[in-house]
């Protein structure tokens, strides 16, 4: 009876669509390479792409919108609390003091501003990605 009501239906909602066995996907597809980067991580050949002098000083932090030019980014600031206030799909670049050869990359969900996705770690001289940061 429900699937003659169905086909006979020409508009139907939402609840009609899933009583009939339609499924509709209303989670927005991720775009490719956030898939590729969130099931494998970035490429061993990655590189951050942000001029070394553009780095944050060792015990600082920056946050860095991706796509800005970098003279039109944030300037280095304390690290705390910037996690908080870091806008949707930003990262925030930290130098720890005692390893001055990297830089810590976390990336902030692109829907929800301050929510830390990926913690990656990369050279800070040559942009190089290492590895996966905690």
């Amino acid at each position: 009876m429900m699937r003659a009501i169905c086909g006979a239906v020409g508009i139907l909602v939402f609840t009609s669509m899933t009583a009939c066995g339609v499924h509709i996907n209303t989670t927005p597809d991720p775009e490719p390479a956030q898939t590729q980067a969130s099931a494998t991580g970035p490429s061993t050949a990655a590189t951050l792409g942000i001029p070394p002098g553009h780095l944050p000083p060792p015990g600082q932090c920056k946050v860095w919108i991706p796509g800005d030019p970098p003279g039109h980014q944030a300037a280095a600031r304390s690290c705390e609390g910037i996690d908080a206030v870091a806008p949707a799909g930003s990262w925030v670049l930290y130098r720890p003091g005692k390893d001055k050869k990297v830089v810590h990359l976390r990336e902030i969900d692109r829907y929800q501003a301050g929510l830390v996705i990926h913690v990656r770690v990369y050279d800070a001289s040559s942009g190089k990605y290492l590895r996966e940061g905690s």
